[in-house]
């Protein structure tokens, strides 16, 4: 290397490398096919930047925006700002101060929940393996710079755009840049391979021609922006919303004609008919669910587990069935080799240094470096490494999930050229010739133990210096090597509790169905049937649909058919999580609800995954179950308060406005009730959740919100338009008086109805709410209780209350919440016991990968 700084080198981009020798190339870059340095890659990074495209910052000026979206709230500003300069002034400057107060409180929350994503951006890193000081290591993605040599491997995601300088068999799955899915053959010296692509077959070495904005990825992504798809989350919030919207609009269209027809003031009336709209419209539902979420995934964080996107929180309470994959969930995850055995059973060093030196491993001082771990643990345990002492690898056809097997050319240390290919029984079995009768009982033997197993088998190739897939057969058996990986202490815990939450585990791993099925015995999953990737080749998709549910584990399965069985059973109904995170579990994390891997997986499966848990333990997972559902369920407590109160109050202003003389509620007192209704919401996030809402996911019910709110809506008009006759009546109130009375006494039904609405329990005796939510809720109600007789009551147009109005509101207050009590029973004696089935919509999540190319923090 020439050790150039970065401002000397200009990036070529791929399209220009690909035309160009490799060595012009190397020269171009100041590099050389040991890479560069690490203190030229460090000047390097500091002139080009970060190897990303965009960025996860919390912007706040786009979060202001996005308060300010609201047609409702501009409409209202708009029209307050007019009644400023038409002589209204003191009530459109209070519009003003009360509206600025809304949006600042959604903004402060959702702020927060912006920062709370960019908090889990920072946690999650994706490497990339390279030479640096001439030594293969790893670094994070977003340091690479031009002039860094990758090294590529099977099923890795390519990190940037890089000139192939050397590869065996090397292909590419370009689909993410063009949509085609056949892999692209990538030959040495005249072929780049792309940023977002992955690595489908072979391995290789290429250096880095350009990084971030200037890859090919990066162009199109800045010039077409990201927007991820929806979640059913977020798809139910707007049905909600949707649903109130419209009801309000019917409301206040009717209110403004009702004013019009009593001939009031045309200003006042479009002002009145604003205040309603925005009340009744769940404006802070957004800051609500993002407090909800942002409070959650700090404690998933703290809990180990990070989503990738806020809403995806949500989605883990959805679970009904999570699929898993064996090594490091339920066993302990730390192979190691325990012996070599012959055909016959019998501990032998034979198959040992064919073993060691069969590999695509990068082995360096005895050790792997970049390998897979039945490698690292043959390579690491005392005393093996030193059989592999004067044998010489020439060639190597890497690992892949079809032929599942690697084979080797070379010398041994007499010097012997010959053939060495090692993987699956199974499968070698098949290519060998005169298989001794005793190695299948070895190996059924073995299984049955528990005992994951390889086997070894080689033929002599004198003279030969290249190797194809077509010398894989006519192999002479040599033996097996066999590893332990014991069942995790942990998980029969785990496995337990989420059993409990209703979430039914299944196994679907690419080892042998005898050693699944054994862990499985040994940490008390419930037994199942067993099927294996022969068996799922001859059935179509009918008929695996149908065993599916009766099937515990699924062994010896390919990457399309992991992704095959999560796809089928989703069609039935329902919710499906995928963990794993090897680069044969991506497309099944592609294809269920809910990506699951681990911080420590393949760079492609966290690419892949919706949440990254930094432990691979199922009692981490159950964790986010919960944290899910229980955000799910405070949500819903939003909701119903919502539709319960403020449809009923809005309802009761229409009938108020029809035979008042005067408006029942000014603008201002509306949009006041609103905000401090609901500032003291905000508090929900911390509520505590019934076990019984816990042990099964729920479900958006668009229906089942309608009929509450046409259930519960009318009740609170009840009490509102007995507070109507109190107020006309006993106190004889005049219309300052009048409307204090309402806005204390519906400020505080609509408030403290949470209390009745959170729980289908009986509230404070069976089921206790959250310190913070109970002080919100009395907090607010006493406030709104003092303000007619603050000096700002008649600024606001407000008149203080006479003693006896509080003794008549207590008495309403508890017999509403009574009769609330009551409803609610009959309520839910009659509501459906099991939520509905989510509708599944073809093609709702999309391909994911890449994505953490875009982003840095």
């Amino acid at each position: 290397m020439t050790g150039a700084t970065a401002e000397q080198v200009v990036p070529l981009g791929a399209a220009a490398a690909a035309v160009m020798r490799p060595a012009d190339v190397l020269e171009a870059l100041s590099t050389s096919a040991d890479g560069l340095s690490s203190g030229e890659a460090a000047r390097r990074l500091a002139g080009y930047g970060p190897n990303a495209v965009r960025s996860h910052r919390a912007r706040p000026l786009r979060v202001l925006l996005r308060q300010l979206r609201s047609p409702l709230l501009v409409l209202l500003a708009v029209t307050a700002l007019a009644s400023f300069f038409l002589g209204e002034r003191t009530d459109a400057l209070i519009i003003g101060v009360i509206l600025l107060a809304s949006v600042g409180l959604g903004f402060f929350n959702e702020y927060r929940a912006e920062r709370a994503v960019q908090a889990l951006h920072e946690q999650i890193r994706h490497h990339a393996a390279v030479l640096r000081d001439g030594r293969p290591c790893q670094v994070d993605v977003v340091d690479l710079v031009p002039g860094d040599v990758l090294r590529l491997r099977l099923g890795e995601v390519v990190p940037a755009d890089a000139l192939v300088l050397s590869g065996t068999a090397l292909q590419c799955d370009e689909s993410v840049l063009t949509g085609e899915s056949i892999p692209v053959d990538k030959p040495a010296g005249s072929s780049c391979v792309l940023m977002g692509s992955v690595v489908k077959a072979g391995s290789g070495s290429a250096v880095v021609v350009a990084t971030g904005g200037g890859t090919a990825f990066g162009k199109i992504a800045l010039g077409l922006g990201e927007e991820e798809p929806p979640t059913e989350f977020q798809i139910g919030l707007r049905r909600f919303s949707t649903l109130l919207i419209k009801v309000g609009a019917v409301l206040t269209v009717a209110i403004f004609v009702v004013n019009l027809v009593l001939q009031r003031p045309i200003l006042d009336a479009l002002l009145f008919s604003l205040a309603i709209a925005v009340g009744i419209s769940p404006q802070l539902l957004p800051a609500v669910v993002s407090t909800s979420l942002a409070a959650g995934s700090r404690q998933l964080a703290r809990r180990k587990v990070l989503v990738k996107r806020l809403v995806c929180i949500e989605d883990l309470g959805d679970i009904e069935v999570l699929y898993t994959d064996k090594t490091g969930t339920l066993t302990e995850g730390r192979i190691s080799f325990m012996r070599a055995l012959d055909t016959t059973g019998a501990p032998s060093p034979l198959p040992l240094a064919p073993g060691l030196i069969c590999t695509d491993a990068e082995v360096e001082n005895g050790r792997v470096v970049v390998g897979n771990p039945l490698d690292a643990a043959l390579w690491e345990s005392p005393g093996t490494s030193a059989a592999a002492a004067g044998w010489r690898r020439i060639a190597t056809l890497p690992f892949d999930h079809d032929r599942r097997l690697v084979s080797v050319l070379a010398d041994d240390a007499a010097g012997q050229r010959m053939i060495i290919a090692k993987g699956a029984p199974e499968t070698l079995l098949d290519r060998c010739v005169d298989v001794p009768g005793p190695a299948r009982a070895v190996l059924e033997a073995e299984f049955a133990a528990g005992h994951r197993t390889i086997a070894v088998a080689a033929k002599p190739a004198p003279g030969k210096a290249e190797l194809a897939l077509d010398d894989e057969h006519d192999l002479r058996l040599l033996g097996f090597l066999v590893f332990l990986d014991p069942p995790k202490t942990s998980a029969r815990q785990a496995l337990r509790r989420l059993a409990e939450l209703g979430v039914q585990v299944k196994v679907i791993t690419g080892d042998n169905a005898r050693v699944a099925a054994h862990v499985c015995r040994e940490l008390g999953l419930p037994e199942g049937g067993t099927l294996t990737g022969d068996d799922l080749a001859g059935m179509d998709d009918e008929r695996l649909a149908e065993a599916i549910p009766a099937t515990t584990v699924f062994a010896r399965i390919d990457p399309e058919q992991k992704a095959r069985i999560v796809r089928l059973h989703r069609q039935g109904g329902v919710d499906v999580a995928f963990l794993g995170d090897g680069v044969n579990d991506a497309l099944a994390l592609h294809a269920a609800d809910v990506g699951i891997s681990v911080d420590s997986g393949t760079e492609v499966a966290k690419d892949a995954a919706d949440v990254v848990l930094l432990e691979k333990d199922l009692a981490v997972l159950a964790d986010g179950v919960v944290t899910g559902r229980r955000i799910f369920a405070n949500t819903m407590k939003y909701v119903l308060m919502g539709t319960s109160s403020n449809f009923g109050n809005m309802f009761s202003a229409a009938g108020a406005s029809a035979f008042l003389g005067f408006l029942p509620m000014l603008p201002s007192q509306i949009l006041l009730n609103n905000l401090l209704y609901d500032t003291s919401q905000l508090a929900i996030p911390t509520d505590t959740v019934d076990e019984e809402q816990l042990a099964r996911p729920s479900r958006w019910d668009i229906t089942l919100i309608r009929r509450f709110m046409l259930f519960f809506g009318p009740i609170s008009s009840l009490f509102d338009f007995a507070t109507f006759g109190v107020m006309l009546w006993a106190f004889s109130a005049g219309p300052a008086l009048f409307r204090s009375g309402w806005f204390v006494e519906s400020l505080a039904t609509q408030t403290l109805v949470i209390f009745a609405v959170r729980t289908r329990r009986v509230p404070f005796f069976r089921s206790h709410p959250s310190v913070p939510l109970l002080l919100a809720a009395l907090g607010v109600v006493t406030v709104g209780a003092v303000l007619p007789a603050t000096p700002f009551a008649a600024s606001l147009g407000f008149s203080p209350l006479p003693g006896a109005f509080f003794l008549a509101l207590v008495l309403m207050v508890l017999a509403y919440l009574a009769l609330i009590e009551l409803g609610k029973r009959r309520f839910f004696r009659t509501a459906p016991a099991v939520p509905p089935e989510r509708p599944r919509r073809p093609g709702h999540r999309t391909h994911r990968r890449a994505a953490h190319f875009n982003t840095t923090s």
